[in-house]
């Protein structure tokens, strides 16, 4: 219900909503400017800071022009605009990269500040300060998914003549590979010989996933209806993932939630190798809703407890520092290593083409690269 008559309403994250009637499409429906603000005071003073004879007060918005709107009300445009169209764990890191980075440092420019030159001054201030890594400032993959984020909502500006039809040309920063770890192969034999000595339905999922490649939301989330022991298959269709609550009445500031998984080729049908699924008829429980991992409807392990647990196999193992997603790497190179097609392997990871296979996963052994320099020999 709107506050004191006006179109002021209270969200169920917790900000205030405000809507301003802004003109009318030629099919006469109308259009509909939105502000947001985590107050109601602060909603209407957006209001009013839109309006042309605030605009006209240079003190209103010291690094702005009069004659458009400050960045901060296009960015909750976009994100309210885009909102349908996400996950919502999408929308969660969307709205925080907003408010925890953009908003502080151009949310009151105008969009006509909103230059190339300024956009590519932030992000390299961003690299420099910010949530510390290494060298002090921020990841090069957050600061690169931040400024992809700013590109939509320039692009999205565009569209609703907030901004004026320049060419956005902003220098995205080079994202640094990470040092991926790949588990050798006495290292999978020592972790194998582990799991499957007094194997329970936590080593299970470990042991699955080192001969499927699963993601660890995609074993959290797998339920027992998604195998199949008589056609020798596995199902992708669920992750799981701990999310923030944004609504602010929430009792917990974070939830599971259990969704689609990140994208339509990460849905697919993997084929079991034998050997695994003799692993899998031990454990078969009564009910098809069960979780593999602990073989019970109503009890599931999230992926956070579930890297924890991961640790602790390895440090039994005496095994080198490693998390969750290096099963996932390891099983990809040894497929590569025994003569996989790389076209099916890419697919059964689910990757949406062969590149990202080749260029993320594929690391392959010394051994490997010996005995392919070795086949050089037949030249001689």
């Amino acid at each position: 219900m709107a506050r004191h008559g006006e179109n002021i309403y209270k969200r169920k994250d917790g900000r205030w909503e405000a809507r301003v009637l802004k003109g009318y499409k030629e099919n006469g429906k109308a259009l509909y400017a939105y502000f947001y603000g985590r107050t109601y005071k602060e909603a209407k003073e957006k209001i009013f800071m839109s309006l042309p004879c605030a605009k006209d007060d240079s003190s209103a918005s010291p690094k702005g022009k009069a004659d458009t709107p400050i960045f901060e009300s296009v960015l909750d445009m976009w994100l309210e605009n885009t909102k349908i169209k996400l996950k919502e764990s999408s929308y969660v890191k969307y709205f925080n990269l907003i408010e925890r980075h953009i908003k502080p440092a151009l949310g009151e420019y105008s969009m006509a500040d909103i230059t190339n030159a300024a956009l590519n001054s932030f992000a390299a201030e961003k690299l420099k300060t910010g949530k510390f890594n290494a060298s002090g400032g921020l990841s090069e993959k957050t600061v690169k998914d931040i400024m992809a984020l700013i590109k939509a909502v320039l692009l999205f500006a565009k569209e609703e003549a907030l901004l004026a039809d320049v060419t956005i040309n902003i220098a995205l920063p080079r994202e640094k590979k990470p040092d991926m770890r790949v588990l050798s192969k006495d290292e999978q034999a020592s972790l194998e010989k582990y799991l499957c000595t007094d194997m329970d339905e936590s080593k299970l999922g470990v042991f699955l996933c080192m001969y499927t490649g699963l993601r660890i939301g995609e074993v959290c989330a797998l339920k027992w209806g998604d195998i199949s022991l008589s056609e020798n298959t596995l199902t992708v269709s669920r992750t799981m993932q701990r999310i923030q609550t944004l609504d602010a009445d929430a009792p917990t500031k974070t939830k599971i939630a259990v969704t689609m998984p990140k994208s339509d080729c990460s849905l697919r049908v993997i084929p079991l190798p034998d050997c695994l699924t003799e692993k899998l008829k031990a454990f078969r429980p009564a009910y098809a809703s069960a979780y593999v991992l602990t073989g019970y409807t109503g009890r599931f392990i999230e992926p956070r407890t579930y890297q924890n647990h991961f640790k602790s196999y390895i440090s039994e193992c005496g095994i080198g520092d490693a998390n969750f997603h290096s099963t996932r790497h390891t099983f990809a190179t040894r497929c590569v290593e025994v003569g996989f097609e790389i076209k099916s392997l890419s697919e059964i990871l689910g990757h949406a083409n062969v590149n990202i296979t080749l260029d993320r996963y594929v690391h392959p052994s010394f051994d490997l690269k010996r005995n392919n320099m070795n086949k050089l020999n037949i030249l001689h």
